[in-house]
């Protein structure tokens, strides 16, 4: 009797290469309702209308990565909230592969940016669906700096070239797809939910320092305790509490 394959094995995926479109993340969607399974890499050398968290524009000029997977009920409601993780951890891995080992710190900011030297490398973005038919459609977006990055922005930027990457969008990408096939395969097994939080920590930015989360309707100032077994920022504040955070922007005094 032979095993049965993982539905998340690498060769369960799928990717097709675009050339300039609006949004990989709207394409994937677009997929999504016109039928389409899942399990799709989408890949485009330029993006029009490119976004970021909260409706932000993000810069989509030639020469960076600009891909986006679509998932089709990818797991329980319960399941999703670490989704996030994951994918940091598959794409913080990738990065990995192509940065020198000497280099500048390659960490992951909670939830899921990715810093170099303590600037914001890479953007990710995911948004879902319920589709027609009741299906649940999950796409993850990812932009990553190669040799452009925006200007005038909120926050420190980076990208890959400064930091010694002489790579290509396709051999980024290559990395990309194989380490995210894994990531995943491993969040769904069981206990694999422990096993990505026990790698999200080892590469974490900031443990132990005072940060600023902003909220829909608030700001908090505590200190980055770490995350809980669900994958929820654990804030220590002022008078002792630990207050478990879900979805926020996070920002460390050291990068303000």
């Amino acid at each position: 009797m032979t095993a049965s394959r993982s539905r998340f094995s690498l060769d369960a995926f799928r990717h097709e290469a675009l050339g300039e479109v609006g949004s990989t993340n709207s394409e994937c969607l677009a997929r999504a309702r016109a039928g389409d399974p899942g399990l799709l890499w989408l890949t485009a050398s330029r993006q029009l209308a490119g976004r970021g968290r909260r409706g932000r524009a993000w810069t989509s000029e030639p020469g960076n990565l600009y891909a986006s997977l679509l998932l089709i009920n990818p797991a329980s409601p319960e399941h999703m909230a670490s989704l996030p993780l994951a994918v940091a951890v598959a794409v913080h891995a990738a990065i990995a592969k192509v940065l020198p080992p000497d280099g500048a710190p390659l960490e992951v900011k909670w939830p899921n940016d990715i810093l170099i030297g303590r600037r914001k490398t890479c953007g990710i973005l995911l948004e879902a669906e319920t589709l027609p038919d009741g299906r649940r459609a999950l796409v993850i977006g990812i932009g990553i700096n190669i040799r452009h990055m925006p200007e005038g922005s909120p926050y420190p930027v980076t990208r890959l070239a400064d930091h010694g990457a002489a790579v290509s969008p396709e051999e980024l990408f290559a990395h990309l797809y194989n380490e995210m096939a894994q990531v995943l395969e491993s969040w769904t097994e069981v206990g694999g939910l422990a096993h990505i939080i026990r790698r999200w920590r080892e590469v974490a930015c900031g443990l132990g320092e005072k940060i600023t989360v902003n909220l829909p309707d608030r700001s908090l100032v505590g200190t980055f305790a770490g995350i809980d077994e669900r994958g929820f920022l654990m804030l220590a504040t002022e008078d002792g509490a630990a207050l478990p955070i879900a979805a926020g922007d996070v920002f460390f005094q050291r990068m303000e």
